[in-house]
């Protein structure tokens, strides 16, 4: 699998902050001068603390969404983040 900072946002956005993590962490392996891949690994570092525990919760609701209340719900959710 190529690991590229689209896939780690697609991750991000669902919920899956530690792959993302792993992959923005992978991209600064061969690239550290990638600023996107050193700020998401900053934002995503300090999330990691702060919010341990709701990423799963809210992967589950995302996936399980049905509602375009449900959807602007979620949304809302991402934007605090």
């Amino acid at each position: 699998m190529v690991k590229t900072l689209t896939l780690a946002s697609i991750y991000e956005l669902q919920g899956l902050k530690e792959d993302a993590l792993n992959i923005y962490k992978e991209i600064l392996k061969e690239n550290a001068n990638n600023k996107e891949a050193r700020v998401a690994v900053r934002r995503l570092s300090g999330i990691r603390k702060k919010y341990s525990g709701v990423d799963e919760e809210m992967k589950n609701f995302f996936i399980s969404m049905e509602s375009d209340v449900e959807f602007l719900e979620f949304e809302r959710w991402l934007v605090k983040l």
